[in-house]
Order: C-alpha cells, then sequence, then structure tokens
C-alpha cells in the first residue's frame, strides 16, 4: 500500500512531462515553420526618352501708369507667342496668364525713393511633345532679348515620360523574376530553396530625370516577395 501511496502521483508527473514535451514540440515546430520564409525585392529598370517637356518663364515691364503699362504687356506677350509660333508652336502648347501687378507704392515700407510705381509680371508657358523642337527654340530665345524683351521666372526646361502603362507588365514580371533569384541564393547558402509565395507586392514605381541627362528619364520598380523556405 505504502508503494501505491506513491506510484500514481509518479504516473501522473510523467504523464504531465510527457505531455509538456509535446505541447512544447509543437510550438517549437510552429514557431520553426512560422519562421521559415524570406522576404526580398526585385528591381527592374528602364532608362526612356522623355516624351513631353514644359518650359515656363515669365516677361515683366515696369513703369508709372497702369493703362500704358498694359498695353505695353498685350505688346511684349504678342511678340512672344508670335516668336513661339513661329518657331514651330501651335497654340493649343502655349499658354500666357494674366499678369501679376506688384503695387510699389501700396506695398513699400520706407520713404525711400522708388524708380516706377508697379510691375507687371507676365507668366507664360509651353507644353510640348515634340521635346527636341522646344530644346530648341529654348537656345533662340536671344532673339527676344534683340528685341527688348527679357525672360525671367525658372525659365528651365522639366522633362516626363507618360508611356508607363505600357512597359508595367514586363518592368513586373522582370520585378519578380529578378526577386526569386535573389530568394534563390539566399536560401541556397543554407542549403534550401524558395517554396510558395507567402504575400507579393507587385511593385512600387518612380520616374524622375537622370542628374546627367534631365531629358532621359529612369523607370525604377521594386518588387516584395515573401517566399517559404523548402529543404
Amino acid at each position: 500500500m505504502k508503494d501505491n501511496k506513491f506510484l500514481l502521483p509518479a504516473v501522473i508527473l510523467g504523464v504531465s512531462i510527457v505531455i509538456f514535451g509535446i505541447i512544447l514540440g509543437c510550438a517549437a515546430s510552429a514557431f520553426i515553420n512560422k519562421d521559415r520564409q524570406v522576404t526580398v525585392k526585385g528591381l527592374s529598370e528602364r532608362e526612356v526618352p522623355a516624351n513631353i517637356v514644359s518650359w515656363s518663364f515669365t516677361t515683366s515691364i515696369t513703369g508709372d501708369a497702369l493703362p500704358a503699362l498694359y498695353a505695353e504687356v498685350q505688346a511684349t506677350n504678342a511678340k512672344v507667342v508670335k516668336f513661339l509660333r513661329d518657331n514651330g508652336l501651335s497654340d493649343e502648347e502655349i499658354t500666357v496668364l494674366p499678369p501679376e501687378v506688384d503695387d510699389r507704392i501700396s506695398n513699400r515700407w520706407s520713404n525711400e525713393r522708388i524708380p516706377f510705381n508697379y510691375k507687371l509680371t507676365t507668366p507664360i508657358s509651353v507644353s510640348s511633345t515634340n521635346v527636341a523642337l522646344v530644346q530648341e527654340i529654348v537656345m533662340k530665345q536671344g532673339d527676344l532679348i534683340r528685341e527688348g524683351i527679357a525672360i525671367g521666372g525658372d525659365n528651365s526646361l522639366r522633362y516626363d515620360y507618360t508611356g508607363f502603362q505600357e512597359l508595367k507588365q514586363e518592368m513586373v514580371e522582370e520585378a519578380l523574376a529578378n526577386a526569386k533569384v535573389t530568394a534563390a541564393q539566399i536560401t541556397g547558402s543554407f542549403g534550401s530553396r524558395p517554396g510558395k509565395v507567402i504575400t507579393a507586392d507587385q511593385g512600387q514605381f518612380s520616374i524622375y530625370s537622370k542628374s546627367d541627362n534631365p531629358s532621359m528619364m529612369k523607370v525604377r520598380g521594386v518588387a516584395t516577395i515573401t517566399y517559404s523556405i523548402s529543404q
């Protein structure tokens, strides 16, 4: 009877240890399986010529009488538009905004004498798909200076590329393929290989001008893929 007294607790303890071991083993297995995955990025890049260009600049006129200044602004802008048309641009590609008036008398902060009362600044912009033509026109803006028209403002070209949708599918496929190659290289170093796809982000795309040649655009796509790891 004395032996039986200690037998039941020993059996219970033994069974508890076995059950705990099974639970611990299952938990460890689940943890390992959960972490047996690899997340990689795949890159795809293209260089393409810009297919749209924008050119923004301003003309400015100063003086003391607004009516006379406004007439001069109209005459100046007419010369600018003629210059742009004569060099091959259409009216649809040219935008002339209303002049901005700087009232020097109302805005001055001291009694200091000012050389003129008003300054009228007109923003003018060009947007065209003929990139080469606009580049040529910009190089000819000295013709306007010879007519007494000073070009100001930003006076720089901005480029863009609008054919991204034509490249997207091909670039997504390339980025995904490159991601799988990277996953194979990483898992291969551990004697494994990539298995099923767990999650997939088809990509974040960006388009920007190259620093050494702004009229050439770089299209960049990055895909992020998480694979399971197979032996």
